[in-house]
């Protein structure tokens, strides 16, 4: 049985049932502390969502460190930048009325949460690294389209690396597939093993 401290558990207790069913495991709150038990492997995965949760992430957006290609990355601004106007800088990563998280979600593949002097991300492996960066970024101040062009540039990189792969496993299959044998040579091979046992 694993325990964690959460300052806020309405969305723990709002979403107990739907936690314990997609985690398999069983979770109890006496006061602030939550109890996750189960096997060790589901309470890790639990503990990590619960973390999630506690940064601000709903329940939702947090099962999915479910998955296994997923993580959560955690940034404290106050460990990234000197600047003591923090409203601002968060203010600065949220966007008016959230632009910039939807764009950065939307560039990245990843979820934001902003949470008093903590950013969490929640997202797949291979893009992590790209949303902390864009993030850190941000916070040091650079312009947001900078950093959106900058994340795009990279994407149709990556796109066109992957396009690249593709195009040359597809060649390299259609290779292996001209030097199959013939079906009578086939034929004739596959007699002769039988012959032979």
């Amino acid at each position: 049985m694993q325990e964690i401290y959460l300052e806020n558990i309405r969305e723990i207790v709002r979403s107990k049932s739907k936690l314990e069913k997609e985690l398999g495991i069983k979770v109890y709150n006496k006061g602030k502390n939550i109890f996750v038990k189960g096997s060790p492997e589901k309470e890790f995965t639990a503990l990590q969502v619960m973390e999630a949760i506690k940064n601000g992430f709903s329940a939702e957006r947090a099962l999915k460190l479910k998955q296994e290609n997923f993580m959560i990355q955690k940034i404290k601004i106050k460990s990234v930048t000197k600047r003591n106007d923090l409203s601002r800088i968060k203010a600065r990563l949220i966007g008016t009325k959230g632009k910039t998280l939807r764009t950065l979600k939307n560039l990245t593949e990843c979820d934001f949460a902003v949470n008093d002097n903590e950013i969490g991300i929640i997202g797949p492996i291979e893009e992590i690294e790209e949303a902390v960066q864009a993030v850190t970024s941000l916070i040091h101040g650079s312009k947001q389209g900078n950093v959106y062009s900058r994340l795009e540039k990279n994407r149709k990189k990556r796109r066109d690396f992957i396009g690249e792969v593709n195009y040359w496993n597809m060649r390299n299959a259609r290779t292996e597939i001209r030097t199959l044998p013939s079906s009578e040579s086939l034929e004739v091979f596959l007699n002769h093993l039988v012959i032979s046992d």
